[in-house]
Order: structure tokens, then C-alpha cells, then sequence
């Protein structure tokens, strides 16, 4: 459930899970929180065209050892999609800082699924103080490793798309054999605006252009974990071998599964995950 006023509605004891929609300045932000509340803070930020809605299947094999912790970007989900404000992704991680904040979060492991890793990256630039660590699942590292689409998605006079278009444009988001797209995943999808949903993307390959994301980790000197489905579509998984630029990196390759292990197999997603964030979170006091 969602409520309008900033105020959380909780259904059950303090590890259920509680959604809010909290007033922020650019747009109203959808904050969903599972886990005990005292327990260390893991930050999931989803992809473009997606939600925090992408990460319900992996949650429950997380909230043993942490407060989990997805916003939907603006734009996206159930935020706000205001047709006048900057969706540049060092804008989009300001806002997740200032939610943070909101939440009393000092300390934060940070895990971005495809472009969600490149706005991971830009909250950690902007606050090198609240993000402990980083973990990308299926991230490019640059715009080089990009596997182009045959034909573009959808244009303005195609707006909103119907279910069969959705189905066309998420297909090499997975290859897991059988792998059968939520329902609710495309509807988040048709719940965008065209303009947020081209601005979003252009917004992931200017901040890519500008300087690719090893480059940009090597300087921050944050502990780093790069989870790859072997069959992604979208991304060389090869590409992934250039994350051990960065100091440190640990690069998991999942063989047979795609672009969105998080859906199509969250067992083999949250080991290395789970392994990763044991040794590097942050006790809440």
C-alpha cells in the first residue's frame, strides 16, 4: 500500500514490509523497506524501465541480514514522472541520497541492476561518506559493450504500448528457457510516459560517454562486486572482465542466465551477493 503523506503503512510486526511515498522536490518518491529495521542498510536501485518492482523475487533471500531498502527512481514505478525536471542520472542519485537521509541512513551497501549500477556509481561519487560498497548485476561497464537492438522500441504515436510490444521490447532482458515476463513488470513499463522513458535512457548513455564506469570506480576506491548472466543480451558479458581495472573487483559470471538474473534465478543471484555484503556492511549502532 501506498500513502500519499510521507507516513509508512506497515502490515505486521517491524520486518514486514512498509511502502511510503515520500514528498521530495522534484516529485513525490516511491520507498519500499523490508527487513529488521535495525539491521545493516542494503540499497537496491533498479534499471531504465523498470521498478522496484524487479527485485520483489530476490528480496525475501536478503531481509535475513539486512534493511532492504528499493526506491523507485523518478520517472519510474510509482514515483512522480514530471514532464519538467532533469532525469541526469547524477540528478536521479541525488534524489536517493536525499531519501536516504529521509530514512535516517548513515551507512549503505549499494546494488544497481543494469543502469541502476551507473546511478549507484553517481550516488557514490556525490556521497562517498553513505555508500560503504557497490554491487552491479548485468552493468555495462562502457557504452562499448552495448549490443545494439535490431529495430528501435516504440515511437511517440505508439504510446502507451500494448502488451505484445512490451513482451517484443523486455525479450532480451532475459534467456532463461521458459523465463515468462511478469504481468505487472510490463505494466510498469506502460505506466511511464514516452518522455520519461527516452529521457531516463538517454540520460544512463550521456553519463556513460562522459567516462565509463571503471574509470570512474577506480577513483572512488570502493569495494566493488560485478554479477553477470553469461547469456545477457543487452551487455557483453565478456565486458565484464574490464571491471578488474578497479582495484580490488570481484566479477561473477552466472552461466544460463541473462540480463536479469535478479528474476530469472534469485538463489544463484543472492550467493555471490549475500557473501559479498557479509563482509562489508556497516552495524547500525
Amino acid at each position: 500500500m501506498t500513502v500519499s503523506d510521507g507516513g509508512p503503512y506497515v502490515n505486521g510486526g517491524p520486518e514486514a514490509t512498509e511502502s511510503s511515498t515520500l514528498p521530495m522536490d522534484d516529485g513525490d518518491i516511491y520507498v519500499c523497506q523490508d527487513g529488521p529495521r535495525d539491521a545493516p542498510a542494503l540499497l537496491l536501485i533498479h534499471g531504465s524501465a523498470s521498478s522496484t518492482r524487479s527485485w520483489d523475487p530476490l528480496v525475501p533471500l536478503l531481509t535475513g541480514s539486512h534493511r532492504v531498502i528499493r526506491i523507485d527512481l523518478l520517472g519510474h514505478g510509482r514515483s512522480a514522472k514530471p514532464a519538467d525536471r532533469s532525469y541526469a542520472l547524477p540528478d536521479q542519485a541525488c534524489r536517493v541520497g536525499a531519501v536516504l537521509d529521509r530514512l535516517g541512513v548513515e551507512h549503505a551497501v549499494v546494488v544497481g541492476h543494469s543502469s541502476g549500477g551507473a546511478v549507484a556509481t553517481a550516488l557514490a561519487e556525490q556521497r562517498p561518506d553513505l555508500v560503504t560498497a557497490l554491487a552491479f548485476i548485468n552493468t555495462g561497464p562502457s557504452l562499448d559493450a552495448f549490443i545494439a537492438p535490431e529495430s528501435a522500441a516504440f515511437g511517440p504515436s505508439q504510446w502507451p504500448p500494448t502488451d505484445e510490444q512490451l513482451r517484443q521490447f523486455a525479450s532480451t532482458a532475459f534467456s532463461r528457457t521458459g523465463y515468462q515476463i511478469p504481468q505487472e513488470l510490463l505494466d510498469e513499463v506502460r505506466a511511464m510516459t514516452y518522455h520519461t522513458l527516452t529521457t531516463t535512457m538517454q540520460a544512463t548513455r550521456h553519463y556513460m560517454e562522459q567516462r565509463a564506469l571503471p574509470d570512474r570506480l577506480t577513483v572512488l576506491g570502493k569495494p566493488l562486486l560485478v554479477i553477470f548472466g553469461e547469456d545477457d543480451r543487452r551487455w557483453r558479458s565478456s565486458s565484464a572482465a574490464d571491471y578488474h581495472a578497479v582495484p580490488g573487483a570481484k566479477v561473477e559470471l552466472l552461466p544460463g542466465l541473462g540480463h536479469s538474473p535478479l528474476l530469472e534465478d534469485p538463489p544463484r543471484t543472492a550467493t555471490p551477493l549475500l557473501a559479498f555484503t557479509a563482509i562489508h556492511t556497516v552495524r547500525v549502532n
